[in-house]
């Protein structure tokens, strides 16, 4: 009865975007999808162009040299992953270190390009973000960590992910926490109002928390649970020292 009660007392919409629902059609603005590199990060960079032996030497060859996609009209090239130091650089082959901190991978490729193009004809330069990943906690269906397999990420994508909310779900107060210049951010999303589609942290990046809090639905019944599982603890104990005593008592009679 007193889950039923909190049932009744505390609505929680389940809908996202409630304020939309008015409009059959209409435009927002989107906000930056572009991840910038971190330290720690994880790059894969391939190097090509219409002679192998030209782009060679911008390649850490392995053994089994493969592509990762479709490079058309380009020759097969090798792959190799680098790892940003804390001091935001890289050691790339026939170039030496490189400040990539602040850049996107779409930016590092440019500059690759721009800076051996000086000694190599069309090269094609490839830069991807290999250890993106995001957490997902809470109430969701799936929580977990999820590999993310292309920058362009947003909070939907992640839940959706996770296998959406819970119906015990807090849709007006999602929880992000984020790192930025070593520091732990958080920010507060309310996945009932559409001006989160605008907001600079719709978009994820890489380390990303998403937590989703529990209703006072959830809440009180986690409460009413405990409760009772602890009232049911002690009847017992009182049950069972009831006995021992009843016993004693009809062991002393028969004497």
């Amino acid at each position: 009865m007193l889950a039923l009660a909190s049932c009744s007392s505390s609505k929680t919409s389940l809908s996202y975007f409630e304020n939309l629902k008015e409009y059959e059609s209409g435009t927002l603005s989107s906000g930056d999808f572009n991840v910038k590199i971190i330290p720690d990060d994880e790059l894969f960079i391939t190097v090509t162009s219409m002679v192998p032996e030209a782009t060679a030497p911008y390649n850490i060859p392995l053994s089994n040299p493969a592509t990762r996609g479709n490079l058309q009209n380009y020759s097969q090239a090798t792959q190799q992953t680098y790892i940003v130091n804390k001091k935001g650089d890289i050691k790339f082959p026939m170039i030496g270190d490189i400040h990539v901190e602040g850049m996107t991978t779409t930016e590092l490729a440019q500059y690759l390009t721009k800076k051996i193009s000086a000694d190599v004809e069309d090269p094609y330069v490839r830069v991807e973000l290999v250890n993106f990943r995001v957490n997902v906690l809470g109430e969701v269906a799936k929580p977990g960590a999820k590999k993310v397999e292309r920058e362009r990420y947003s909070v939907l994508d992640a839940l959706a992910d996770a296998g959406d909310l819970t119906p015990y779900g807090e849709r007006s107060n999602v929880l992000l926490i984020r790192e930025v210049d070593g520091k732990k951010e958080y920010h507060r999303l309310n996945l009932n109002d559409a001006a989160l589609l605008s907001s600079p942290y719709f978009y994820l990046q890489q380390n990303d928390v998403v937590y989703v809090e529990p209703n006072k639905i959830r809440k009180d019944n986690a409460e009413y649970n405990q409760n009772n599982a602890f009232k049911v603890s002690v009847a017992s104990a009182i049950v069972s020292a009831c006995s021992v005593v009843a016993s004693l008592v009809i062991a002393l009679v028969i004497k």
